[in-house]
């Protein structure tokens, strides 16, 4: 017997149950059973075909609508990119027999919304009024003065929150995650974003946890991505959470990305906060960047600038949002990755220069902050090590 739906309509509801009334009428037919193999013969409904009807029916009714919004002063690739993506999805399912499992659309506060300074034009597909419910919320990257770009999409917000509250999945792109963040769904919670703006996201968003690093985050039906084509590995979650993972693989071999990349550390610089007005921690700071071959101790920085240990470690937090240790440990890999970026030391060498003597402990930090190890680091970014 059928049972209905919750997320259907009752005009839904009822085409269903007709289609699973008609489907156990069926007549049944025998099987035949092997020769010599001792089993019995069973029995199936007939034909297949109705069987096959009814899942596509329910698969087609019960697709995922997407909304991709069209914010202003976004960037235009990654607007395209998830519609590609997910469309091609139902294009790999229909060439298979298979039915679709989005409808996507692209949902704007404008019929028509110009990018990069007028050089495109983007057309919505329905306006956010005229979007009730929708199932998944894609949030593209967002450029220019980000409070400004903010400011402008503002409409947005409520909307989103309202999505939110109905059931929908929200998904930011790269720096959409400052679009994302005003709408205070993610205080409390973790987030990724392009490492290029970690320090404006920390100033304008203290109550989100930004995680460093990380290419996807996922908490309670909201997701961020890292910096740039980071967000094709979002997509590509967000594929095989709904349409499987056989399709993500498909999806991710089709568009040449590379499925499960878990970091965006290796690809990260490292640029010391100093937007703040603590003149003693900039000073310490300065000093670190300016004695990188040296060993600095966090007890020597504290007497140099006449502050209790314990309260300029949480004087230095505050202000940079490293540890004092952490700090140090950033400055001397940044350091050492431009020098296997760009010379022909080998390991060894980098790490004396920039203050190390134990090679287990550089090269334990050195991963930790990269995601890779020294030397798989040069011969990914040093061309003349390639070559040798």
């Amino acid at each position: 017997m059928y049972q209905r739906l919750s997320g259907l309509t009752e005009c839904e509801n009822d085409f269903l149950a007709g289609c699973s009334r008609l489907y156990s009428s069926l007549p049944l037919i025998k099987t035949r059973k092997a020769k010599g193999s001792g089993q019995q013969a069973e029995k199936y409904p007939l034909p297949l075909l109705a069987s096959n009807f009814y899942i596509t029916t329910y698969c087609y009714i019960s697709m995922k609508h997407i909304s991709i919004l069209i914010p202003h002063d976004s960037v235009m690739a990654s607007i395209v990119d998830p519609r590609i993506i997910f469309t091609g999805v139902n294009d790999f399912l229909a060439a298979a027999g298979k039915a679709p499992v989005f409808k996507v659309q692209l949902v704007g506060l404008t019929r028509e919304v110009q990018l990069h300074n007028g050089t495109f034009t983007v057309h919505s597909d329905v306006l956010i009024g005229e979007v009730k419910k929708t199932d998944l919320i894609l949030v593209p990257a967002i450029g220019g003065d980000l409070k400004t770009a903010i400011k402008k999409n503002e409409a947005f917000l409520p909307w989103i929150v309202d999505q939110y509250h109905q059931g929908a999945e929200v998904a930011s792109l790269c720096i959409g995650a400052f679009l994302l963040a005003s709408t205070g769904l993610l205080n409390g919670k973790e987030c990724s974003s392009h490492w290029l703006t970690a320090n404006e996201f920390r100033e304008m968003f203290p109550e989100v946890t930004l995680v460093d690093g990380r290419i996807v985050t996922e908490q309670q039906g909201l997701y961020s991505s890292g910096g740039a084509s980071s967000y094709w590995n979002l997509l590509l979650h967000l594929i095989e959470k709904h349409a499987g993972r056989e399709m993500a693989i498909m999806a991710a071999k089709v568009y040449a990305l590379e499925i499960d990349r878990k970091t965006q550390s290796p690809f990260i610089m490292f640029n010391g906060q100093k937007k703040h007005e603590d003149e003693s921690i900039k000073q310490a700071q300065e000093f670190i960047e300016k004695n990188v071959t040296e060993r600095i101790s966090v007890e020597e920085l504290a007497i140099r600038y006449a502050i209790g240990k314990r309260h300029f470690i949480r004087r230095f937090k505050k202000a940079t949002n490293n540890t004092p240790i952490e700090y140090i440990q950033r400055v001397k890999i940044e350091a050492a990755k431009k020098q296997l970026e760009n010379s022909r030391k080998n390991v060894n060498e980098v790490m004396y220069d920039v203050g190390y003597s134990d090679v287990k402990a550089f090269r334990t930090v050195f991963k930790k902050i990269t995601g890779l190890s020294p030397i798989e680091y040069r011969n990914k970014y040093n061309k003349e090590a390639v070559e040798v």
